[in-house]
């Protein structure tokens, strides 16, 4: 082929200036030839003029051979990402391809403008002030605290508690000098001036006093708005409360010939049952009872010919029988858990009959043996209460079941000698300082205090709905505010009041 004849297009040209250098690399190489390809699609655009839209000129490569669609228009070629299968078999093992959901539309939270906001006839202003009306921010201002604040607090403070401690020193200097501050400061019980109209009759009268009453057209008894009416109302019938309270009827009681005579019918009948599974082959004869009395009328013979052997043994079946019968009684016997599991159960039933509650007032109590009885028998019969320990008298509050309130009576009025007085006895672990001097034994002289005009008083008695305390305990007030403070818990510092005004 002539390089005369050949596309002045395509043809390379010899002159220097075009000569390009041997590209280095693959990428190099891809260029070069991209810009050639470039260079005769322009020139012959340009040569077409006014015929290139209706006779598109299309670049080939050599040997007339179609360009590469990559090559033929690089500015708007785009490959396309999914490049379909080109084949029929291909296209049938083809899978579907999922089809793209819809974008969804966002939901918009913007709230509603003020100006819609404040348009709105039902928009409440107390409700959302803040967003309706457009207020300026205002910045927080600094605050600074003055000089000298909070040491002007903790000198409040140590003045309070300089106080507090001359308070107390007060009532300790008080207590040993005898000055009761608490003399002068009893409740004052005021009482109330009677109403103008009770209320019972305020359906009765025509007024808000008894002014009118002796007129009778203000008395609202047989007009039309009276509550006496002609209907009787029936009121539901209650059960007495008292009746839970009655002890169970208890059996009759008899006389000697009458228990000995009901024991020989019991003790026949039991005989004659044995003797019938005897008969029967149920049980084994009993092999017969030799005592000394019937030693030779039982044994006969036996006893003739070795009375020695023969008295031997009936010492020893004696003795064998004694033991079954002492080994039988024991068995019987409850153990130490049993008797006090009883015990719990029977203190139990009789406080389920009734609460009852008494109070003591007691003038001394320095004796540790009479503080020692009074809380034991509290806590073995299963007592609540408290007692109240107090440099000028004591006060002591039981409450529990009917029968441990009768055995505690006895022992507080009968069984204690209130008069006798014994040597302080100190605990070991315990300093014999800690004791107060009003609650020992001993005077300043070390002698025994003399209790010959201390007595024990029955302040009150009578029954109560519930308990007021949960337990048996002790308090040392020094104070009377101390020990009405120590009854205020369960309500019942009128009874100090109450034992305060008993001589």
């Amino acid at each position: 082929m002539d390089r005369e004849k050949a596309s002045p297009l395509l043809s390379p040209r010899h002159d220097s200036s075009s000569r390009v250098s041997k590209p280095e690399s693959a990428a190099e190489k891809l260029a070069a030839l991209k810009a050639r390809v470039a260079a005769a699609v322009g020139n012959s655009k340009v040569k077409g003029g006014l015929n290139a839209g209706v006779h598109p000129v299309i670049a080939r490569g050599g040997l007339n051979v179609d360009l590469h669609p990559a090559l033929q228009d690089l500015g708007q070629y785009k490959p396309s990402k999914n490049v379909g299968p080109k084949f029929a078999t291909s296209i049938g093992n083809a899978r579907p391809q999922p089809e793209k959901p819809a974008p969804k539309k966002q939901l918009d939270l913007s709230g509603p403008s003020a100006e819609e906001t404040r348009n709105n006839p039902y928009f409440d202003l107390s409700l959302g002030g803040q967003t309706a009306t457009l207020k300026n921010r205002h910045s927080r201002q600094l605050l600074f605290n003055q000089k000298g604040k909070y040491i002007a607090q903790a000198n409040a403070l140590r003045r309070q508690a300089q106080l507090e401690a001359m308070k107390r020193r007060i009532a300790e200097s008080s207590r040993k000098i005898g000055i009761d501050e608490d003399l002068d400061t009893e409740k004052n019980y005021l009482v109330e001036a009677p109403p103008d109209i009770e209320w019972w009759d305020e359906g009765l009268v025509d007024g808000k006093n008894y002014e009118n009453i002796s007129d009778s057209k203000a008395l609202k008894i047989d007009t039309e708005d009276s509550i006496i009416t002609e209907y009787i109302q029936h009121p539901v019938l209650l059960e007495p409360p008292q009746e839970k309270n009655m002890p169970a009827p208890k059996p009759m009681f008899l006389t000697s010939k009458e228990q000995a005579k009901l024991r020989r019918q019991r003790r026949m009948a039991d005989l004659k049952e044995q003797q019938a599974k005897i008969r029967l082959g149920l049980e084994p004869a009993p092999p017969p009872k030799v005592k000394k009395g019937n030693l030779m009328r039982v044994l006969g013979e036996e006893a003739v010919k070795d009375p020695t052997a023969v008295e031997a043994r009936v010492n020893r079946e004696i003795a064998a029988r004694h033991e079954t019968h002492v080994e039988m009684n024991e068995d019987r016997k409850l153990t130490k858990e049993q008797r006090h599991e009883k015990l719990a159960l029977n203190q139990e039933k009789d406080a389920a009959k009734g609460i009852r509650m008494m109070v003591f007032k007691i003038d001394n109590l320095s004796n540790g043996a009479h503080r020692y009885k009074i809380s034991k028998n509290a806590e073995q019969y299963a007592l609540t209460g408290i007692c109240v320990i107090h440099p000028r008298f004591n006060l002591v509050i039981v409450e529990g079941g009917e029968y441990s309130i009768k055995q505690y009576r006895k022992l507080m009025l009968q069984r204690i000698n209130w008069t006798e007085n014994s040597p302080t006895r100190i605990k070991e672990g315990t300093k014999a300082e800690a004791l107060q001097d009003w609650l020992k034994a001993e005077d300043e002289k070390g002698e025994l205090k003399d209790l010959t005009l201390n007595r024990c008083v029955l302040v009150f008695e009578g029954e109560e709905k519930a308990r007021a305390f949960r337990k048996w305990g002790s308090k040392v007030c020094e104070t009377d505010s101390a020990a009405r403070d120590a009854l205020t818990r369960a309500k019942m510092e009128n009874f100090w009041a109450l034992a305060k005004s008993i001589n």
